[in-house]
């Protein structure tokens, strides 16, 4: 088939197939780029295919036209990637009127070339201990009922319990494999509404993968399940996951655990990921023993930070005191960057976060591949702003040129135990 790369697309049976005539586009924004060599990786360990329903595959014809394959059934495909590789386009397809709204993963363009399956993505961080081979083991069901079974009352162990089996959380699962990050929700309220919000949706935005914890723990809850994971070095207790709102609600009980836990033993690293909304909350727990933040950012830009994260009763100014008052304190901070391409790599938006990062320096860029229906996004955008000015310079495009402004800054997918190197 030479060295060309196809559109790849699911039949009416639902079968993978490639197209020998068209050339495979990847979306940006709302633009159709050709993908090319330096574009693609194979299709890494881990990924998973979606069909994406009532969604025409497109390609590139031999006249350089964009077509559309539209035989009855046959619908585009995407790839959801692992942790460790960032999205640099987004499935081309044609959208029909009446398809359904797609749940909140972060789809990623597929082509075919030499007989195999390439994704559009770069792989951006390697450090090993994420890698899937050591999740979902055999003997994980085992783990889960001997820690239940030890602490029977805990309820934030039986909700990591569910989310480590049902929904295959690695940070959850860690709690029972007792190593490295593990995550300890403990806020079953939000003071924002963000769009792609994947534990509890109250606009119209698409179904969310994950329940939000409906109860409040307890300081000796929290403090059971985090000082026996607190052991070495390696070893990060997380609050601020998927199946929680925001933890600074929660501040006064994360607050006097910091504190309890810190008595007790010094090894370790005790992070949160947060909207930061809050610079007095976070302060305390920085006095407290926090040791590392991961803030979450989907603009730089005020009007599009409030259009995707829809805070309540903060802004972007309070997350930049937060964060300043966090580098005070010398707490290690990642901004947790919601990456959309077509959005994040705008010209208008890259000079917005340099900007940002000038003014509140942070230790690392923790790039996110924003799990969200791209249609949904871009429909809503051009209702209540309009897409941002200027040319799209393409992920990677930007990740160059963000390397190239801020050259020590850490740049990866993971969180560090305190100022871990990347890998």
């Amino acid at each position: 088939m030479g060295t060309k790369n196809k559109v790849v697309y699911a039949t009416a049976q639902g079968e993978l197939a490639f197209d020998p005539d068209l050339e495979a586009v990847g979306a940006t924004g709302e633009e159709f780029w050709e993908l090319t060599a330096a574009d693609l990786i194979p299709l890494p360990a881990g990924s998973t295919l979606f069909y994406l329903p009532g969604r025409a595959p497109l390609g590139l014809s031999a006249q350089g036209e964009v077509e559309t394959i539209a035989e009855q059934g046959v619908t585009a495909v995407a790839a959801i990637l692992p942790q460790g590789y960032t999205r640099l386009f987004l499935p081309a397809y044609q959208r029909a009127a009446t398809a359904p709204r797609l749940p909140l993963f972060g789809y990623t363009a597929v082509a075919y070339k030499d007989d195999r399956l390439w994704v559009a993505a770069r792989c951006t961080d390697e450090l090993k201990k994420w890698n899937p081979q050591f999740y979902n083991s055999p003997d994980l069901p085992r783990l889960v009922q001997e820690k239940l079974a030890r602490y029977p009352e805990n309820r934030i162990l039986k909700q990591l319990g569910h989310c480590a089996q049902a929904y295959h959380c690695f940070t959850a699962q860690n709690i029972f494999y007792g190593r490295w990050e593990g995550g300890i929700p403990v806020s079953p309220a939000c003071n924002a509404q963000c769009l792609g919000c994947i534990s509890k949706q109250v606009s119209e935005c698409c179904p969310s993968p994950q329940e939000r914890i409906g109860f409040q723990p307890t300081v000796a809850e929290v403090v059971e399940i985090a000082l026996p994971h607190l052991t070495t070095e390696e070893a990060i207790i997380s609050f601020g996951q998927g199946c929680e709102g925001e933890p600074l609600l929660a501040g006064a009980v994360i607050k006097e655990a910091i504190t309890l836990l810190r008595q007790k033993t010094k090894a370790g690293t005790i992070n949160i990921n947060t909207n930061a909304g809050l610079p007095d909350v976070l302060e305390e727990l920085a006095l407290a023993g926090l040791n590392t933040a991961r803030v979450s950012l989907f603009s730089a830009d005020p009007k599009y930070y409030r259009f995707y994260h829809q805070p309540r009763g903060y802004g972007l100014n309070q997350v930049g005191e937060a964060l300043r008052r966090l580098h005070r304190h010398g707490v290690f901070v990642s901004l947790n960057l919601l990456t959309l391409p077509g959005f994040t790599d705008r010209q208008s938006q890259m000079e917005r976060l340099f900007a940002f990062l000038h003014q509140y320096p942070v230790g690392m860029i923790q790039i996110r591949n924003l799990n969200i229906d791209p249609d949904y996004l871009w429909a809503k955008m051009r209702r209540e702003l309009k897409t941002p000015p200027g040319a799209i310079m393409g992920i990677d495009g930007f990740l160059t040129e963000l390397r190239k402004e801020f050259p020590e800054l850490i740049v990866g997918n993971y969180s560090r135990f305190r100022e871990e190197p990347s890998v």
